[in-house]
């Protein structure tokens, strides 16, 4: 039993650095994202929701692939941290995951002030912490159904 858990954080493990590299390639590096080194201003916004709002008000003419990548894109970007972070800690607290998932984002935010890379938005700090909070939500679903398959293979009397 103990083998298996430490084979499972251990791909956990795996799993959360890999999700960092590209996590960290798409916010920093890549062109897609419009990443390029000619955009080398600071762009910020500091008030809540204004671009979540600016994004659901001008759809038509953002385009709604424009719309999804910036609102949905911020929420699914950290979904793995908020799923792979009690995993690999062994620490599965909800208030937690939120708090780091928000400070994941302000670093983020603060590294793409400082170097220029994108822009600091306060309402993506809302919603990547949303996204690491809903991945904890994964994170809980998914327990309760390893465990309850546990629990039905124990009383049917299978091994596992």
């Amino acid at each position: 039993m103990a083998a298996t858990r430490r084979k499972h954080r251990l791909a956990a493990g795996i799993l959360f650095l890999v999700y960092f590299v590209v996590l960290f390639y798409f916010l920093f590096f890549s062109e897609k994202m419009g990443r390029t080194y000619n955009e080398r201003a600071y762009h910020y916004n500091l008030v809540p929701l204004k671009e979540i709002a600016r994004f659901v008000k001008y759809w038509r003419v953002l385009g709604m692939k424009a719309v999804l990548l910036n609102i949905l894109g911020n929420v699914a970007a950290f979904l793995p941290f908020g799923f792979f972070l009690p995993v690999f800690s062994g620490r599965g607290k909800f208030w937690r995951t939120a708090f780091y998932s928000f400070e994941l984002s302000l670093l983020v935010e603060l590294l793409q002030l400082v170097f220029r890379v994108g822009s600091f938005d306060v309402d993506d700090l809302l919603l990547n912490t949303l996204g690491g909070m809903a991945g904890y939500g994964l994170y809980r679903l998914f327990v309760r159904y390893y465990h309850q398959r546990n629990q039905r293979g124990k009383e049917s009397g299978e091994t596992t």
